[in-house]
């Protein structure tokens, strides 16, 4: 049984990661899909991931550009109706870190940093968003939104980015609450560390790639489930949001896949 059969969903940020573990799965569950990213080649390479899951050439739009541009984002929701006459689901997983190579922390950072963080990972989002809820109306359908487990705690080297998904948390909150009198569902998913390129699309050097590296293995030795996520068990999450005959109950929550990061976090708290 595929969930997805005739069902038509957007997946932003597809070209490695989240989000092209995301396309896949849904081409697996027999979705057509709009995938958009900034990548012409690694975007391709999601397109092939796609077909060897199952979908057919012509049930994938692929389409390049960034989602900080308005044109854009008007362009694949309307391109998006155009071949496919509906929409179902939409995942808002684009997003960047802005990494400061000047060793600068907090509000040291340039203004500049947090205007650009804040249009990836908010503004870009409101703006599709907009495009896309007339359309989402129409199928009862669902937003998923891809926010990050730093929205919360300290993160010294990009404080922009936790703002950011701390502002795109409460925006699934506010979504939620007026969309669902139109019969959209709206909800977030949360990543802890999970293996993907992120860090080196947002522009980290190879220096801070191998720092990084470094301290993700040995932060993966504190996660209580032993090791950090995979692209794919987010996938699976959004998947599970994105389906009304699964979730249909879930509304304006964020759902923490951080391997018990968090817990673990809050009980250390505890006993200090």
């Amino acid at each position: 049984m595929n969930f997805f059969s005739e069902k038509v969903a957007i997946v932003t940020g597809s070209s490695n990661g989240i989000g092209r573990a995301t396309a896949a799965l849904f081409a697996k569950e027999g979705a057509k899909l709009t995938i958009t990213g900034r990548n012409e080649e690694t975007l391709a390479e999601t397109h092939k991931l796609c077909i060897d899951a199952g979908a057919k050439g012509e049930d994938i739009l692929q389409l390049i550009g960034d989602v900080r541009d308005a044109a854009f984002c008007e362009q694949f929701v309307r391109k998006t109706i155009e071949k496919f006459g509906q929409l179902d689901v939409l995942v808002n997983n684009a997003g960047a870190a802005v990494f400061d190579f000047t060793g600068k922390t907090g509000i040291e950072q340039p203004l500049s940093n947090y205007d650009t963080t804040i249009d990836v990972n908010v503004r870009s989002i409101i703006r599709i968003c907009k495009f896309a809820v007339p359309h989402l109306e129409k199928s009862k359908g669902a937003i998923v939104n891809v926010s990050s487990m730093g929205s919360s705690p300290f993160i010294s080297p990009v404080p922009y980015y936790a703002m950011a998904k701390a502002a795109l948390d409460q925006l699934t909150v506010q979504m939620a609450g007026t969309l669902i009198k139109r019969g959209i569902r709206v909800n977030s998913v949360n990543p802890g560390a999970v293996a993907t390129n992120f860090a080196v699309t947002s522009g980290a050097t190879k220096d801070m790639m191998e720092q990084m590296m470094d301290t993700m293995a040995d932060y993966a030795k504190t996660i209580p489930l032993g090791r950090t996520g995979l692209p794919e068990d987010i996938g699976k999450i959004i998947l599970f949001l994105a389906d009304r005959s699964q979730s249909e109950i879930i509304i304006g929550q964020r759902i923490v896949a951080d391997g018990g990061t968090l817990l673990m976090n809050s009980l250390l708290s505890q006993n200090i």
